[in-house]
Order: structure tokens, then C-alpha cells, then sequence
């Protein structure tokens, strides 16, 4: 059978989760996932940086 709510809650995020990434500065992707700045700050990156360094985490910028 079909699964009727899936992506369900997608629909009511802003921009239905899309932005640009800050660690990897792709444009118009999915931000679903949470990571910590070593300063304790959260930033929403895309599924191929959640296993990104945290050098590279620590040095990105959040993207207004």
C-alpha cells in the first residue's frame, strides 16, 4: 500500500527544508540535519556533510 504521510513534514518547514548548506555551500538542497560547532551553536547541513570533519563545521558560517 502507498504511504500517504511521507515527506509529510517537509511541507511545513520554510522553503519545505531547502537553503544552502554552510559547510558545503551547495545551493537549493535539503537541510535536515543537525550538527554542533565545537562553540555550541547548531547549524542544519545537508545529508553529504552531517559526517563532515568538524574542522569543517567549526569554519562554516550560518547562511542567512
Amino acid at each position: 500500500m502507498s504511504k500517504n504521510n511521507r515527506g509529510k513534514a517537509l511541507w511545513k518547514m520554510p522553503s519545505h527544508g531547502r537553503g544552502t548548506c554552510p559547510v558545503c555551500k551547495t545551493t537549493r538542497i535539503k537541510l535536515l540535519y543537525t550538527r554542533n560547532k565545537s562553540d555550541g551553536t547548531q547549524l542544519k547541513v545537508c545529508k553529504r556533510c552531517i559526517n563532515a570533519s568538524q574542522d569543517r563545521v567549526n569554519g562554516a558560517q550560518k547562511v542567512v
